[in-house]
């Protein structure tokens, strides 16, 4: 087989241009569709995608990217991991699919985290001794066939088995020695057999995504990699293996996969720069396609393609076939610029969506096939928008950059705990085990319409005002007669924990349709930093201090970190991070600061994605950490003793960044911790972590309403690790995406555990 790749992706979004994934998955839980218009909508999507991708010009368009929830938890089915728990609940196989990802009454789901340094979430596998991989499902061979219906050719994409492996947790009850990557070799069975079949069914190419090794690896971990591509690549029957690497360099997993008998390596060229370098020296290159990941597949911003096409041109010789492809997987950014209506022409200019990234990686592909001529157009155009953002006026704010120069060590320290401490506790006098809630309460119909009719301009900002302290009073009232004793106002007012700042921070653009999936059926708007930041107004105080004179009990006031900030917004790429952390710093300080003049003496900074961050490559963790919790202080420490500061952090594997949740120096730490049963609280022991922690005792992730008696066990484990004046009770996280029925009932559930506990 000698089909070539030629300009291609490594995958593309799958939720719809308009969300229709969204809204069908969520008619169908809630009963209001039934399954085969639920597989109508997906169907039309897909196809919809093939032909889009085909008629943009792809050499080779990718398949078997489209997902119901989880590509991860595509694979644990596709192979037959299904945890027991599942197998028996007597359900057809799209609902035990739901009912991993999401749970049932009777069967918790998954656990879920964060997909390398990405703000899109997997499904854990859970893999034991006894887990018997088999070709269970065969998604990947249908969707070939049905998109060949089509008239689309596609190249079916799965996740490798190595990287499949190495996400994956051991399973409840298996020994403390086993690791998921001892079942490699059954694995490697169930894949080949999958390979036989798709290679009968006509495939020429798969690509096996392997985006483990951008990270730090063992040398088992890169010998099992070289065993796994020695025996698929050495099958009799099988189509040509594209391997793909992304997220960073590939390091020694280079020359393991160069000198495999695969065909083709895509390397990831945007965050893996040095890897240019290293693949003119590898050995084995030859007589395979380099797939070159030169145009970002995570931010928004144009690719400046003179650049891309010299990195191209070194790495001419250096393969039998230099092909051009996207970074990564399209899946991180939005489909298209062209439906902004609003985003500021200028600012637009500069801006390349899923839609915009093919067509520049397919004018990439005919400069090197046809020459620049070809393409020169196209080059000139894009040449000018990369010039007029670098001289742009509107990127630079001097007041700001005055204020960072300024800034003194001292800006960002506080007294000693144990002295704020006792001074919290005789300011706010609190009851043992305090219960409160991480922020949001559910957003209503109600809630969604009075936005948008404010949008439209069918109600004015004074109608808009009330209608949100409405339902602010509403909430205030329902958290007293339940009984927590830290209250939230349930940021009715806000969109997104993100984007609501950021549509009220200088620097900043904000989309209409830019949706993007986090998990599931879940989307979000990630804001464009595209300037230096600046806060030209208070933006919470109104609505914190609202609901403070509402009730006698404290209410917190809740803000977002500026690592989460730039976590969940593309972000500029014309300067240092750390240099644009502390600009979101300031910001959110000059917030922190009014609160505390308005009377708020709790205030809750949230860094969900402090973890997320953090580089693949342990090298770069320290210079990471470093910024982000200088940037995390900087924000936070301007208060009084007296003052309490919380931060909350969720779905994401702690360990690496423990010493940094120290670091912080938050009064209070709020955990996702209800879906791994507490396990964080060892890591937190381990190094010693001597504030309040509130590890969360139910998993809002999920429909199910845990009973009392389940938060009282969990309650317990908790209070195995963690003495009882320093446990808060609070759920996993904001509660905007539950529905008020459950939501009541879970709360009410964990204040009677408390009261049984106290």
């Amino acid at each position: 087989m000698t089909s070539r790749i030629g300009s291609t992706v490594l995958g593309y979004p799958r939720i719809g241009p308009n969300r229709e994934l969204k809204r069908a998955l969520e008619s169908y839980w809630s009963s209001r569709i039934d399954e085969a218009e639920l597989r109508a909508v997906a169907r039309e999507l897909r196809v919809d995608a093939w032909r889009a991708l085909r008629d943009a010009g792809l050499d080779s368009v990718p398949g078997n990217t489209f997902s119901f929830y989880d590509h991860v938890l595509d694979t644990a089915v596709t192979f037959g991991a299904v945890p027991p728990r599942f197998a028996g609940l007597g359900l057809g196989p799209l609902d035990t699919y739901f009912a991993m990802a999401r749970g049932v009454e009777s069967a918790p789901p998954l656990e879920m985290t964060k997909w390398f340094d990405t703000n899109y979430h997997y499904l854990v596998p859970e893999i034991g001794p006894d887990t018997r991989f088999s070709l269970a499902d065969r998604t990947p061979v249908e969707q070939y066939r049905e998109a060949a219906a089509e008239g689309v050719i596609t190249r079916p994409v799965l996740v490798g088995p190595l990287t499949f492996l190495l996400l994956a947790k051991a399973a409840d009850g298996a020994p403390e020695s086993f690791q998921p990557l001892d079942r490699l070799l059954g694995l490697l069975d169930a894949y080949a057999e999958l390979l036989g079949e798709l290679r009968r069914a006509g495939v020429e190419w798969v690509q096996l995504d392997e985006p483990a090794f951008a990270a730090d690896r063992t040398p088992d971990e890169l010998d099992a990699l070289s065993v796994a591509y020695e025996r698929l690549g050495e099958l009799e029957e099988r189509p040509n293996l594209l391997v793909a690497g992304y997220f960073g360099d590939l390091g020694e997993a280079l020359g393991v996969l160069a000198s495999s008998p695969v065909e083709a390596l895509a390397v990831d060229l945007v965050a893996g720069k040095s890897t240019v370098d290293a693949v003119s020296t590898v050995r084995g290159l030859s007589g395979k396609t380099l797939v070159a990941g030169l145009v970002d597949g995570r931010n928004v911003w144009r690719t400046d393609l003179d650049k891309a096409l010299a990195t191209a041109a070194t790495l001419l010789g250096s393969a039998d076939e230099v092909a051009v492809s996207t970074s990564c997987s399209l899946l991180h950014v939005p489909y298209d610029v062209a439906a902004e209506a609003d985003i500021d022409p200028q600012v637009k200019s500069w801006l390349a969506f899923a839609a915009q990234k093919v067509r520049e990686v397919v004018v990439l592909g005919r400069a090197l096939s046809e020459g620049r001529d070809a393409v020169a157009g196209e080059l000139a155009e894009a040449r000018a928008a990369i010039a007029d953002r670098a001289s742009a006026d509107r990127v630079r704010n001097h007041r700001v950059r005055a204020r960072l120069q300024a800034l003194r060590p001292e800006y960002s320290q506080r007294s000693d705990y144990e002295t704020r401490r006792a001074a919290q506790q005789k300011s706010l006098r609190l009851p043992a085990l305090p219960t409160t809630t991480i922020g949001s309460f559910p957003q209503t119909t109600d809630v969604r319409k009075a936005r948008a009719a404010l949008r439209s301009g069918r109600i004015d900002q004074a109608t808009y005002r009330q209608r949100m302290r409405d339902e602010i009073e509403r909430v205030i009232r329902l958290q007293e007669e339940i009984g927590l004793d830290v209250l939230v106002h349930g940021e009715p007012e806000r969109n997104d924990m993100v984007q609501y700042f950021a549509e009220n921070l200088d620097g900043f653009a904000s989309t209409d349709n830019g949706w993007v999936q986090s998990y599931g059926s879940r989307c979000v708007r990630p804001p464009i930093l595209f300037g230096d930041v600046a806060r030209p107004k208070p933006i919470t105080v109104e609505w914190t201090s609202y609901a403070q004179r509402l009730t006698e009990k404290p209410v917190k006031g809740m803000l977002t970190g500026p690592v989460t900030i730039l976590a969940w917004s593309f972000v500029r790429d014309d300067q240092p991070l750390a240099d644009t952390a502390k600009q979101v710093a300031l910001a959110i300080r000059d917030e922190v600061n009014d609160l505390e003049a308005a009377g708020i003496r709790i205030l809750q900074v949230d860094e969900p994605a402090l973890r997320e961050l953090l580089p693949l490559r342990s090298a770069q963790h320290a210079d990471y950490l470093d910024w982000a919790v200088t940037s995390f202080r900087l924000a936070s420490c301007g208060v009084a003793e007296s003052t309490q500061i919380h931060t909350h952090l969720c779905y994401s594997e702690f360990g690496d960044v423990i010493n940094a949740i120290v670091a912080l120096d938050a009064d209070v730490t709020s955990i996702e911790a209800a879906r791994s049963r507490m396990e964080v609280l060892d890591d937190l022991n381990a190094v010693g972590f001597g504030r309040g922690v509130g590890p969360g005792v139910y998993d809002i992730h999920s429909p199910r309403v845990p009973e009392t008696a389940e938060v009282v066990d969990l309650l317990r484990a908790a209070l195995a690790a963690v003495p009882a004046e320093r446990l808060w009770v609070n759920p996993d996280c904001g509660l905007k995406t539950r529905g008020y029925a459950e939501v009541e009932a879970a709360l009410k559930h964990m204040v009677e555990a408390i009261a049984e506990l106290r």
